[in-house]
């Protein structure tokens, strides 16, 4: 479920609470020590001696585990987070991998707390209604209203008001990188232009899509960091999403993005990174890569040539027909419909055609449009790009899902272009304002008054 990769939560609670609970348990042990005789305080309230209780127990007490300039990080926040982290990655988070990413849950929940406080001191206002927005927006990502998500998150260990916090977050850190940063970073017209320059140049060369994990590093954490990075790279290795593990631990600002850095060419990234990635396929994921201000993990998503048209780029109107079996009904026993199934395809009669075969095997019809062949799973690409319009592909999928087959109705070439000036100095300025980004909050974490309890 795609909620699963779009939320992480917290929950704070003033230290006012604390400190009463504190005092109360404090008053409560000097009152034991009083003698007998002295009268209750609670005589007048004609108490029963053994009442009984309704509705839902209270909570358990919630113990501060850091406070950061005054505000409190309970043990609560980081077990939410945890929750959903482990519902990011689709598993349960090993027991010998807890204790370390729960430290790094408090470190990014620090980073969090910092981040909403700087833009308080900026007079960055954030409401209730922009919150709203995106806690509707999120939901309905996910087919659900945001009554129904707030029912799935408690459900597994979290609440509403902690992806409200996360919210805020988000939506703080961006506002105070555009007042602070972006509006003081500038990327000068000769510099856009040499890129394009550039570009014309290296027509036919490799770009890749790149993904990216950053963990940083300085003299004081430099082991820490490093084994940090190792221990998200062999949990990437083991299945890990890398959007969720890139949302929940990169240090970069496309952490919100889950770590996509967009098509890139070699040239375009650090030295270091540059090798890296020349010698990666698409799939590949590389091991922490040192670089300056702390290290990298990149995945290659994809690969094309620059400025040149590559058939995996093409846009497909598609039908698909499915057929489905009982369930319960063994290989064997549908054997032979699938068999009939595929020799039907073989001259499924164009797209028009499919419709017909539907009928004649009780099917179902869906179309599709805008689909990418990049975007579909390896081996439909690789016999889409071998089909004529009007043709069908070998059925594929399985008894217990379904048997199904797409015919080819169209395809639509797409002829690369080079990117607008605009569309180099976005790229130009994101890169910047990153740099600037990581330093910023270096900064922030430094001028902290942190205590850890």
């Amino acid at each position: 479920m795609a909620v699963k990769k779009q939320l992480v939560s917290r929950i704070l609670l003033g230290a006012p609470l604390a400190v009463g609970v504190a005092l109360a348990s404090a008053a409560l042990a000097q009152d034991a020590q009083q003698p007998a005789q002295r009268p209750s305080s609670v005589s007048t309230l004609n108490l029963p001696a053994n009442p009984q209780l309704f509705g839902t127990a209270l909570p358990s007490v919630v113990k501060a585990t850091a406070i950061v300039n005054g505000e409190v990080i309970t043990q609560t926040d980081i077990d939410q987070r945890l929750a959903l982290l482990a519902l990011g990655a689709e598993s349960e988070i090993p027991a010998e991998e807890l204790e370390r990413v729960r430290q790094q849950v408090l470190r990014n929940l620090i980073d969090e707390t910092l981040q909403i406080q700087a833009a308080k001191a900026e007079e960055i206002e954030i409401t209730e209604n922009d919150i709203d927005k995106t806690v509707a927006r999120v939901a309905g990502n996910v087919k659900q209203t945001p009554e129904q998500m707030a029912s799935y998150l408690k459900s597994r260990g979290s609440s509403i008001r902690s992806i409200r916090r996360q919210i805020m977050g988000e939506i703080a850190w961006r506002r105070l990188q555009a007042k602070k940063i972006e509006s003081s970073t500038n990327v000068g017209d000769e510099e856009v232009q040499a890129v394009i320059n550039k570009l014309n140049a290296s027509k036919g060369s490799d770009e890749y899509r790149v993904g990216e994990i950053f963990v940083s590093a300085n003299s004081s954490n430099e082991e820490k960091s490093l084994a940090n990075a190792q221990q998200i790279y062999a949990a990437l290795q083991q299945g890990g999403s890398f959007v969720g593990y890139a949302r929940q631990f990169s240090e970069a600002s496309t952490a919100a993005v889950g770590g996509d850095l967009g098509w890139v060419r070699p040239e375009q990234l650090p030295d270091v990174l540059a090798t890296t990635v020349r010698q990666m396929r698409p799939g590949m994921l590389s091991p922490p890569i040192k670089v300056q201000g702390g290290y990298s993990i990149i995945a290659v998503q994809d690969q094309r040539k620059v400025l040149t048209a590559d058939p995996r780029s093409a846009v497909l109107t598609l039908k698909q027909v499915s057929i489905r079996f009982p369930q319960g009904t063994t290989r064997a026993q549908a054997e032979p419909t699938v068999g009939r199934f595929a020799a039907a395809t073989l001259n499924v009669g164009g797209c028009g055609g499919a419709d017909k075969l539907a009928a004649d095997f009780n099917a179902e019809v869906v179309e599709s449009d805008q689909v990418k062949v990049r975007d579909l799973p390896p081996a439909l690409q690789d016999m889409i790009l071998e089909m004529q319009i009007g043709q069908a592909t070998r059925p594929f999928g399985s008894i217990e899902e379904g048997v199904r087959v797409l015919v080819l109705c169209g395809r639509d070439e797409v002829d690369p272009t080079l990117p607008s000036f605009d569309q180099v100095y976005a790229q130009l300025n994101e890169e910047r304002v990153n740099l600037r980004s990581r330093r910023y909050l270096r900064d922030l974490r430094r001028d902290a008054v942190i205590d850890f309890r």
